[in-house]
């Protein structure tokens, strides 16, 4: 196991000393199987298989504690023999990393990975090559570009003619790969705001002259970019990058099912073009972050065909679901946004960091296409022309990889078993006296929290009174929190927390746990016993840290106003 590991002792040898030739051999590819590295390799490997195989989530040392090892801030002035190191990560930063493929991790959007990534990525390191110039990225140019037109065509599901023109033409391109879903959402905005704003006679565009004079030039007194409260942060991120402003990202309210508001959404638009206000791009969600729910795609490309608005679909999530037959209808009009961004690190199976964002219109990027003498000239083959990132890594290799041998009949088993999982767990949560679901799973996420009797029947009792409500959801929510960072602490098992908006409750923010069911590893009998131990701490919790004291007391505050003709239990 990785907590206890040691390498295998090393010959004994002088200190490690700097000198051209131990530069040399730095470089250079171990001699021989028995050598060094070859048997530091071989250990190492070991390692991780152990390390794979355990079953508790994170560590034991406190992230406080663990803080010391890494203290120290002085580079050494002489080389450290490799084992030496290796000894280091295996002691100070495997053994106390989050076990993200656990089975019992649960709470986030990383997952496990096919084993076949480990072996496939010593490939993408050990050639190193950088995809901005194809004079640095030779085989690998190609290879993303048909990486990017497999995924274009998942999503827009043109005709053979059409990929066998665009795929490889190096003029143009139908998306970019990029380090994740920011920088996706980023280029996709970018784009959006260089078509709107672009150059026309007597103004050369809003990327050489900026926003007011972009506005003044279009008769707009404002810009503004439309999405709904469950839209990801990285969106205002976006807004601020290209210069529009955070403040210009108007995050819309939602239904009962965490889908953008389509009447607040329409109101907002017929307001915007009275006012002149460009609306740059209405977003649609494919996947919320929290509640993994799809706005309705369909209806938002209408709109934004009705208004000239760019559509923008962040799919980095529920990207994947459309390789599933029985659940593709989900993500229905996706077919018809201008731009959609996946992540390839989330529900394709990928190491972190890779996304990507995906154009309609091959000459889309045409927009935010730049040059410069040394590198990316006019008329190259050069991907970099087109991404705002500079130096990449050769991550399509991966993806390419996972696409190829998993195939899409693999994708859709993946898919059809985490969105049938998270209908399982929800059923589980449902039927349990001590457990409330809070939003129903529309692809494989959900969030509950635990309610204990006592506080399902004052909930029940005091519902007519908004603030009695609100009082008894703020214990709750404490009471959720700390069973959170309980779970956490121990390690066994992780689910993660957020706060939402509980319909059933006036609508009140509340503390929820929130799941995440895409590990393939991850069964229902699992979940019953991480459901088992999130009960186990809330009612340990629930008395030894005065929420039940709390609770009662404002019981008899209801009783005292005549909200509730009960007596406390």
């Amino acid at each position: 196991m990785a907590k206890n590991s040691k390498l295998a002792p090393l010959p004994q040898r002088k200190k490690a000393v700097a000198s051209l030739e131990t530069m040399r051999k730095v470089f250079t590819l171990p001699e021989s199987e028995s050598s060094t590295l070859s048997q530091l390799d071989r250990e190492i490997s070991e390692n991780l298989r152990g390390f794979l195989q355990e079953r508790i989530v994170s560590g034991d040392i406190a992230p406080a504690n663990l803080e010391q090892a890494f203290m120290d801030t002085t580079i050494p002035d002489d080389p450290m023999w490799v084992a030496e190191q290796t000894q280091f990560l295996l002691d100070k930063v495997v053994a106390q990393s989050v076990h993200t493929a656990s089975p019992r991790f649960i709470g986030h959007m990383t997952s496990a990975l096919p084993h076949f990534m480990l072996p496939l990525a010593k490939i993408m390191i050990a050639l190193n090559q950088n995809v901005v110039k194809i004079e640095t990225s030779k085989a690998f140019t190609p290879l993303e570009r048909q990486v990017i037109g497999m995924l274009h065509r998942l999503v827009y599901g043109c005709d053979d003619p059409f990929y066998q023109t665009w795929t490889q033409n190096f003029n143009h391109s139908l998306g970019v790969l990029c380090s994740g879903g920011t920088i996706a959402n980023i280029t996709g905005l970018w784009v959006a705001r260089n078509q709107k704003l672009g150059p026309k006679p007597d103004f050369a565009g809003v990327a050489e002259e900026g926003y007011a004079k972009a506005l003044a030039a279009y008769g707009y007194r404002d810009a503004v970019v439309l999405v709904s409260k469950r839209g990801h942060y990285s969106i205002r991120k976006a807004c601020d990058a290209i210069g529009l402003g955070r403040r210009q990202v108007l995050k819309l309210p939602i239904d009962h099912h965490h889908r953008i508001d389509l009447g607040v959404l329409e109101k907002t638009l017929k307001t915007m073009a009275q006012e002149k206000t460009l609306v740059l791009a209405i977003i649609g969600v494919a996947g919320a972050t929290e509640t993994g729910s799809v706005d309705p795609l369909d209806t938002l490309a209408d709109l934004a065909q009705e208004y000239g608005a760019a559509f923008h679909v962040d799919a980095a999530w529920g990207g994947p679901t459309l390789f599933s037959t029985k659940h593709r209808g989900l993500l229905k009009g996706i077919e018809r946004a201008d731009s959609v961004v996946i992540d390839a690190h989330k529900q394709l199976y990928v190491p972190m960091g890779v996304g990507m964002v995906l154009f309609k219109d091959p000459q889309a990027l045409d927009s935010v296409e730049h040059h410069a003498q040394y590198i990316i000239r006019q008329g190259s083959r050069d991907i970099g022309k087109h991404t705002l990132e500079g130096s990449r890594n050769g991550m399509a290799m991966l993806v390419h990889s996972a696409l190829r041998i998993i195939g899409r009949r693999g994708y859709e088993i993946l898919i059809d078993l985490g969105i049938g999982k998270a209908a399982h767990f929800a059923k589980m949560i449902r039927g349990d006296g001590e457990f409330e679901l809070i939003t129903e799973p529309e692809l494989n996420l959900l969030t509950y929290r635990f309610v204990p009797e006592k506080a399902r029947q004052l909930l029940r009792e005091v519902h007519d009174s908004k603030e009695l409500t609100s009082k008894c959801n703020d214990i709750l929510s404490d009471l959720t929190e700390s069973i959170q960072k309980r779970q956490r602490q121990e390690g066994k098992s992780f689910v993660s927390r957020t706060r939402l908006e509980a319909k059933a409750h006036h609508s009140q923010e509340v503390s929820v746990f929130r799941v995440v069911l895409a590990n393939p590893l991850t069964t229902n009998p699992i979940l019953g016993e991480i459901l088992e131990e999130q009960r186990a701490y809330g009612r340990e919790i629930f008395v030894s840290e005065g929420f039940e004291k709390a609770l009662e007391g404002l019981y008899r505050t209801a009783r005292a106003m005549g909200e509730t003709g009960s007596e406390a239990t």
